[in-house]
């Protein structure tokens, strides 16, 4: 993934101030403002895991996620000079897979394109269970199946609800930063995680039509 900058990369590195941020990550952002191609490339290494599992995650398309995490760093790196490390830096990036995500699925919306996630896919991009060789055949066909419940009720969520449960439930992310992330109230994520629980409970449990 290239980390050239372009022309609107924003200036006053010195301006930032980093009241959220560690010594080592506010040393990094004012490299990369700085054109610090080595600075950007470290960047971009230490995060781009995270980007493209996210974006797979809410998306679940392979090339889509792989689309959106060219987009997000290119991104990131036109809006890091405006980073004042009010937040973690990769809470900052997860903001930003988010919108882009957010604007890929209206893109699908538009096109009423159907959104399905393949177990086989799912297996392909991220793996298969570690413990696959010791499982027994009979649990390792229940996981799978548990495995392709859980996903096909995630892709019925709405992305809203989606999201909050990947950033709650597989990224790990505290509710304060789930809510900077997403652009809204911790209460706002409570109410949408709850909502997304009880609706996958249903789902799961055969509730739901």
């Amino acid at each position: 993934m290239s980390t050239e900058l372009t022309g609107d990369a924003v200036k006053n590195a010195g301006a930032i101030s980093w009241a959220g941020t560690d010594a080592g990550e506010a040393a990094l952002v004012e490299r990369c403002v700085a054109r610090d191609q080595g600075a950007c490339s470290e960047l971009v290494n230490t995060h781009q895991r995270m980007v493209y599992a996210l974006a797979f995650h809410l998306l679940g398309d392979r090339d889509d996620a792989l689309d959106v995490s060219q987009e997000v760093f290119l991104r990131v790196f036109r809006t890091l000079p405006s980073f004042r490390g009010q937040s973690a830096l990769r809470t900052w990036i997860f903001r930003i897979v988010v919108n882009q995500a957010r604007n890929r699925q209206r893109w699908w919306n538009r096109r009423h394109r159907t959104q399905q996630v393949s177990l086989d896919l799912h297996v392909e991009q991220c793996g298969e269970l570690e413990s696959r060789g010791e499982m027994p055949p009979d649990r390792l066909l229940a996981s799978k199946e548990v495995a392709a419940r859980i996903d096909q009720a995630l892709d019925r969520l709405p992305f809203d609800q989606r999201t909050v449960v990947v950033l709650r439930e597989v990224e790990g992310l505290r509710y304060e930063e789930i809510a900077f992330s997403l652009g809204v109230a911790v209460g706002t994520v409570k109410s949408r995680l709850t909502r997304a629980r009880q609706t996958l409970r249903e789902e799961l449990l055969g509730l739901r039509a």
